[in-house]
């Protein structure tokens, strides 16, 4: 409650900003003030002319000394405020000739009216009756060398000091005003004439500028005081009854008016004080925006924009030898896991300042996460990614963490030259015309295709953005823009590996593999498009697709008379976070109208690890609606057994790893025969990939393994080579019954 009153009563510091404002508000408002008492006190003189007829000049000087003295202060005041406007906008910050030039003339001036102020009474008063009655001429003075010594000496201060210094100005201006009102005023009461010019000026110093509200009390009580004080013999002059009365009310008025300015201070200074605040948290807020327009909030770097700005600029003004770095934090999210976000964000603060320092001078900005860009040179590179690379893993010793670099050197048109530029690896790239600057925004992002190469090769920490990887990255790119369009022109094809029962080699199911036969790459395998459509969440559009083709084909050979051929379908574990499965998958049945039977689902035990949640409640959806379960590629990850307790299978699909070291590795057959008996005491059959010989063949239905799938059995092939093959009797179909 007390802080509170001292901050109404301007006892509490204000900010500087605050404080900087008022006294702005102020210099503004006097500018407004010095042109209404210009024009006023110019009025006066030409009315004072107007009156006195037939006065030689020496006595209309004499009678014109309070007018030239306020007139003087208020040109002087007008000056340096237009003065410190421009120094406000900054338009120039030289010395202002006029201004010098008024200063001067004004101050001649005043020397003139102080000379003839002593002239006149020099035999009529004392040296201490003489000091108090020139006082004005003494503030104007002092008023004028103040503005001269700003304009010769203080001109090139900053706005702040500025300000502080018209203050200062403001201060004597407010003495002046408020000396001739409070005089003018007791002159005209003693000649029976009103206090109007008094009530002026306390208007003019006391409310239109603005001060503390225990200023405005101490310079509303003193100039009311003093004017009180001459006043009151004056009133009290005349005797008679009706004159005390009068004098009784007036006083009233008069202590009712001061309360009433007082309040008005107060008022516009709390106005004012509030203007300003929200001033200053718009100015902050703006600021703050601002910041973070072109800097990264944690790290203090440069964000993307503002990297992508200051690369351009190098690449167009000194391109030569420039390389653009993408740096990615390896294993940092088991750096987060273990020491929480906060440790992870002070390791990225620290990886940041040792990034930024390890190329001085060098655009450097965070990306996103964990990610880095940086625009250097190709000079001491090797160098200077091996020292970053040192100082981040000795961060912690007891984790994991080191940086993974990608490196993309952009093509530039060098003076239709050819510039050959070598690289850490020691290889040597050729730099053509191009005919522009590359987007820096497209030249990370290849820098980081190029990282993401290595993510996973804990021997490799550099690698280069060269013309093999440029066309992985262009067939990336290609693939993620046309999926859409494969899947409505027919350039995705469905490809069906046989399923053959172990002990006859009949045909039991087959496998739907998907394959992109596209009229400008041609053949696109799995391995080209599958990760790719994983990576940019697009799986569920290729899935979707084999899918509805599959039923498609289903319903197609039971309309031809032939008995329908069952088919496993792969499920991504991302397409039950980008559609509903279940649903998708009943949905097609029944518009096609196949048995469930006919449709074994198929997911590998990768995608189960460490996920009991929704992934679980699909799966139980699909076995439940009818849908027979596969497990795929069991002992490939390291979570099967968990898996095996977890979830409910049909048929347990052993990776072809197994058999790829069958003949020489007596372990494989070992762990082979192991995996078919667990998978018999749960409940489920079991079946191998990857057969390629008869002696393969031969020992895995010897231990009970009874499905085989391979290309000693057959090739992914198109639907009609499967159903030649089975109407010339290669293929002959034994269902499960």
């Amino acid at each position: 409650m007390i802080k509170r009153i001292c901050r109404q009563l301007g006892f509490l510091r204000n900010s500087k900003y605050e404080t900087q404002y008022l006294n702005d508000t102020n210099i503004r408002t006097s500018i407004y003030m010095s042109v209404v008492i210009i024009a006023l006190e110019i009025w006066m003189l030409i009315r004072y002319v107007d009156k006195r007829p037939g006065l030689t000049f020496m006595e209309y000087f004499d009678g014109w000394t309070n007018y030239l003295i306020l007139l003087s202060s208020a040109v002087i005041i007008l000056c340096f405020g237009i003065r410190h406007k421009i120094h406000e906008h900054d338009l120039h910050r030289k010395r202002c000739i006029p201004g010098l030039v008024t200063g001067l003339i004004f101050f001649i001036l005043d020397i003139l009216l102080f000379a003839r102020f002593i002239h006149v009474r020099k035999d009529k008063m004392n040296f201490g009756d003489l000091l108090d009655a020139s006082k004005y001429l003494l503030l104007l003075s002092a008023l004028i060398l103040a503005y001269l010594a700003f304009e010769l000496l203080f001109y090139k201060k900053p706005q702040r000091s500025a300000a502080i210094y018209g203050q200062f100005l403001n201060v004597i201006f407010a003495v002046i005003c408020l000396g001739f009102g409070c005089e003018t005023s007791i002159s005209d009461v003693s000649k029976e004439r009103q206090i109007l010019c008094f009530v002026t000026m306390v208007i003019y110093a006391a409310c239109l500028l603005i001060w503390k509200p225990y200023v405005s009390f101490i310079i509303l009580s003193a100039s009311f005081l003093y004017f009180y004080h001459d006043w009151e013999p004056i009133m009290k002059a005349n005797e008679s009854p009706y004159a005390q009365k009068i004098l009784e009310a007036n006083q009233i008025n008069f202590f009712t008016f001061w309360i009433a300015l007082l309040m008005v201070c107060i008022s516009i200074y709390q106005q004012r004080l509030m203007e300003a605040k929200k001033d200053e948290n718009l100015t902050k807020a703006h600021s703050i925006m601002k910041k973070l327009a072109v800097e990264d909030e944690l790290t203090g770097l440069s964000n993307m924009h503002q990297f992508a700005q200051d690369a351009e600029l190098i690449m167009l003004e000194s391109p030569a030898n420039r390389i653009y770095l993408f740096i990615n934090v390896d294993n940092f999210k088991n750096f987060n896991d273990k020491y929480g976000y906060q440790a992870g964000n002070e390791f990225l603060k620290t990886t940041a300042n040792i990034i930024k320092n390890g190329f001085p001078g060098d655009p450097v900005a965070r990306q996103s996460d964990d990610h880095f860009a940086v625009l250097t040179t190709t000079d001491n590179l090797e160098e200077k990614i091996r020292n970053i690379r040192k100082q981040v893993t000795s961060l912690h010793q007891d984790i994991y963490v080191d940086l993974k670099v990608g490196s993309y050197i952009p093509n530039m048109n060098l003076s239709e030259s050819t510039v050959l530029t070598s690289t850490p690896s020691g290889s040597t790239i050729e730099l053509r015309a191009a005919g522009k600057v590359i987007d820096p925004h497209i030249a990370i992002d290849r820098a980081r295709f190029a990282c993401g190469l290595i993510k996973n090769k804990f021997d490799k920490h550099y690698m280069e953005y060269d013309e093999k990887v440029d066309k992985d990255f262009h067939k990336r790119q290609y693939i993620v823009n046309n999926i859409d369009n494969a899947v409505s022109n027919g350039y995705i094809k469905v490809y069906y590996q046989p399923v053959v029962w172990s002990d006859t080699h009949t045909l039991c199911s087959c496998e739907a593999l998907a394959r992109w036969i596209d009229p400008e790459y041609g053949f696109l395998s799995p391995g080209d498009f599958i990760p790719v459509l994983e990576e940019y969440r697009l799986i569920d559009k290729l899935d979707k697709c084999i899918w509805e083709m599959v039923c498609r084909d289903i319903r197609h050979i039971m309309d031809a008379g032939l008995k329908p051929i069952p088919v496993s379908l792969n499920i991504s574990r991302l397409d039950f976070e980008l559609m509903d499965t279940p649903s998708v998958m009943e949905n097609l049945v029944q518009k096609y109208n196949i048995d469930k039977k006919n449709i074994h689902v198929e997911i590998t035990e990768s995608a189960l690890a460490n996920d009991m949640g929704e992934l679980q409640s699909s799966l139980s959806r699909l076995k439940n609606d009818g849908f027979s379960m596969w497990l795929d590629d069991f002992g490939s990850g390291y979570s099967s057994l968990n898996v095996l307790k977890d979830y409910n299978f049909d048929v347990l699909k052993i990776d072809m790893k197994f058999l790829s070291s069958f003949e020489k590795n007596d372990k494989s057959k070992v762990i082979l025969n192991t995996i078919v008996e667990l998978a018999t005491h749960l409940g489920m059959f079991s079946l191998t990939e990857g057969v390629e010989t008869g002696d393969e063949a031969d020992f895995l239905n010897q231990i009970g393994c009874g499905r085989l799938q391979g290309y000693y059995f057959g090739k992914p092939m198109p639907l009609e080579d499967i159903i030649s093959k089975i109407k010339d009797g290669t293929y002959v179909i034994k269902r499960l019954e």
